[in-house]
């Protein structure tokens, strides 16, 4: 009889090793798949922020250029416009009318914004107004 329990034992034991192996492939696989979703998220992110910041820094680009325009327009009050290279992308502007004049401003690049301003002359002084993106 005890031929008979020590078989049936050493059958058991040979049965939980192969059990472990395969509790221990389950779990490597769905650390696998946890970690892989992890740093599939984390790129996502990170190119959505980087999309992000080139669209605010192509925004300033053109504020910036209405700016100088503005500037120019004080100096100078036939200026017509220009392009510019600001930070890496280029500013095209334009100066329409005459009283108001409109500055519009766009700059252009992997992203592309417009802002425009208006520019009023009333005895002596320069009023700016209507500054938005179009």
């Amino acid at each position: 009889m005890k031929n008979k329990f020590r078989i049936q034992n050493s059958e058991f034991r040979i049965k939980e090793k192969g059990q472990a192996l395969i509790t221990l492939l389950f779990f490597v696989l769905i650390s696998l798949t946890i970690t892989t979703g992890a740093i599939i998220i984390i790129i996502a992110n990170s190119i959505s922020v980087s999309k992000y910041q080139e669209g605010t820094m192509a925004y300033y680009a053109a504020e910036s250029g209405v700016e100088n325009a503005l500037l120019r327009l004080l100096r100078d009050p036939t200026y017509l416009g220009e392009t510019l290279s600001v930070g890496g992308t280029t500013v095209a502007i334009a100066i329409t009318g005459a009283n108001p004049k409109v500055v519009i401003a766009t700059s252009s690049g992997n992203f592309k914004r417009t802002v425009q301003a208006q520019m009023n002359y009333n005895s002596g002084y320069y009023t700016f107004s209507n500054w938005k993106e179009l």
